[in-house]
């Protein structure tokens, strides 16, 4: 199948071809095909005669489609884990969030549409980290550093930083990762630098992690980064591997006498309340005697000054009362014979008597 050599659009004084000119053969039939059809409702709404894309009308109708699509370039997407950073000739123009956006088609505008929710990780003092088993290859220039009591330790740690702020991490720094990991050793040599080495190594780790945490960023932030971190890891605080034998041991030695001082401290906390206890039970029986004594004699005191009242008023009546009573109270437990005084006395044999010698 094949067209005819006259002009497809139209013969040469723009008029349509009549009879099959310009039209394809179809076997044996004739009829005008649809693209005649879609032929002529172009030349009618561009006018005119010749090719309907061919003069000034269909020139503008062209350029228009182009401006059409280029202007349509300018959406992009921003996903939910981006953020989108404007450009405007290659320098900083905006920032823009999630979803669709728009911004003046290339090449005026440019937009870089960073990952802001991928936390990074960067390793210091270790290489080929295995994140299982937090293990691998040690790099000694970076994990020795200087304690404050002039100790080495062998410190590995990780650092875990994403971006918040997109603009100042494209534009501020050339080398986050580098950057970061340079914070972050420098960050941890002045730390350690200022603790002795037993606390590093024993109780003071998770102290130790928030300080780097929180000096890095505030070093980063003056860098104007756009770097957050949000953890520090310490995956290994040692001695250097000379030593590290002598210090286990020493170790232990500081873990025995803390487990005796913590044993003594417990027996303390369990006598001293109980002797505590013992001397204020001891104290209050005191203070209960003392009581009762000085209740006592003020008891007999004051008896003795009601009876020297009586005596005063009778002194024959009173102390013959006071001379019964002491009889009594001497002879009550004795037998007694009471005799008036000019009675006869009669003897008599105590046979009850002579009875209980004889048996």
């Amino acid at each position: 199948m094949s067209w005819n050599n006259q002009n497809p659009w139209g013969n040469s004084n723009g008029k349509p071809n009549g009879g099959g000119g310009g039209r394809a053969p179809r076997g044996g039939g004739g009829g005008a095909p649809e693209f005649d059809n879609i032929v002529r409702e172009l030349r009618t709404r561009f006018g005119g005669g010749g090719s309907p894309l061919g003069g000034k009308s269909g020139f503008t109708f062209i350029a228009a489609a182009l401006l059409l699509v280029w202007g349509l370039s300018g959406f992009y997407r921003v996903q939910a884990d981006e953020q989108g950073v404007v450009l405007r000739f290659g320098a900083f123009h905006a920032q823009t969030s999630p979803g669709l956006n728009y911004h003046l088609p290339y090449p005026i505008e440019t937009v870089l549409t960073p990952k802001v929710t991928i936390v990074n990780r960067v390793d210091v003092g270790i290489r080929g980290t295995d994140e299982s088993r937090n293990v691998g290859l040690d790099v000694p220039e970076e994990s020795l550093m200087l304690t404050g009591d002039e100790n080495i330790v062998d410190v590995d740690f990780s650092v875990f930083w994403l971006i918040n702020d997109a603009s100042q991490f494209l534009f501020n720094i050339q080398n986050p990762t580098g950057t970061v990991k340079a914070v972050a050793e420098s960050t941890m040599r002045e730390i350690v630098g200022q603790n002795d080495i037993q606390p590093i190594l024993t109780e003071q780790r998770q102290k130790n992690e928030e300080q780097v945490r929180d000096l890095m960023q505030r070093t980063l932030d003056s860098y104007g980064a756009g770097i957050g971190i949000t953890q520090v890891k310490m995956q290994k605080v040692d001695p250097p591997a000379a030593v590290i034998d002598a210090f286990r041991d020493v170790q232990a030695a500081r873990a025995d006498q803390e487990r005796a001082r913590n044993e003594a401290n417990s027996y303390a906390n369990r006598v001293v309340p109980e002797a505590q206890g013992d001397a204020e039970r001891i104290r209050r029986d005191a203070e209960a005697y003392r009581a009762q004594t000085i209740a006592e004699a003020d008891g007999e005191a004051g008896r003795f000054a009601a009876i020297y009242s009586e005596y005063e008023k009778a002194r024959g009546v009173t102390r013959q009362r006071m001379f019964l009573e002491t009889l009594e109270r001497v002879l009550s437990n004795t037998n007694k014979i009471i005799i008036e005084e000019g009675s006869g006395i009669v003897p008599y044999l105590p046979l009850d008597q002579l009875r209980k010698d004889i048996k």
